[in-house]
């Protein structure tokens, strides 16, 4: 599987489906109002968590993918996907709206997109239905989602092996967002692992403790 970040909650998955092909998943493409450059992609399968300029760029994404844009169950070519009701705020949506995350299992590894997430924590339900995670993309920035510190406590309610930070200030964005340094700070995180592309394998999946993952976008 490799995982690919272009910014704010946007990602590319791509896992392979038998010896010459692979199934290519994309979520929340962004619009070119935020300042960041939007790549020009075709895909298979596009999820969109909530209906903001800075996440639903649908038109931006060539081809004719199975486009998902709120709670369900589903199943595309072996890649199963289940949207999951949330908040984008912390009072039941009434300032900032729903939001869905979104649970994908393909090669036997259990992703989690929490999109815009704004919830303080996660309800009994919500984590019963999102289930063992083994990779967690997860808002940090604060403003319009949780916070670090927040985030620190949804990381703690979920156990993943593995977490993704998205959705925090980047240069040339012109959405204010915090920085990432306050996130790792806030996980006791020195010397993070930064990459371009994070390819994982479930063999290759840490065992114990959960490891931060860094992606340039």
């Amino acid at each position: 599987m490799q995982i690919i970040w272009y910014g704010q909650s946007f990602f590319r998955i791509l896992t392979p489906k038998g010896k010459n092909s692979q199934v290519d998943l994309v979520i929340d493409p962004f619009d070119e109002k935020i300042g960041l450059e939007v790549p020009s992609l075709e895909t298979d399968i596009l999820l969109i968590t909530h209906h903001h300029h800075d996440h639903d760029n649908v038109k931006a994404i060539k081809g004719k993918p199975f486009l998902i844009s709120g709670p369900g169950e589903y199943e595309i070519k072996e890649v199963f996907i289940q949207g999951i009701p949330a908040f984008h705020d912390n009072v039941g949506g009434k300032e900032r709206g729903l939001n869905t995350i979104y649970t994908i299992e393909t090669e036997e590894i259990r992703l989690c997109h929490l999109g815009d997430l704004g919830q303080k924590e996660l309800t009994s339900g919500q984590l019963e239905e999102i289930g063992d995670i083994d990779i967690l993309m997860i808002p940090v920035g604060g403003v319009y989602t949780i916070s670090a510190k927040g985030a620190s406590k949804i990381i703690s309610q979920l156990e993943p092996k593995i977490v993704i930070p998205m959705h925090y200030f980047i240069p040339k964005l012109k959405i204010k967002l915090e920085g990432l340094n306050k996130f790792l700070k806030t996980m006791g995180v020195k010397t993070p692992e930064i990459l371009k592309k994070f390819l994982i394998k479930k063999k290759n999946l840490p065992a114990n403790g959960t490891k931060i993952i860094i992606l340039k976008p």
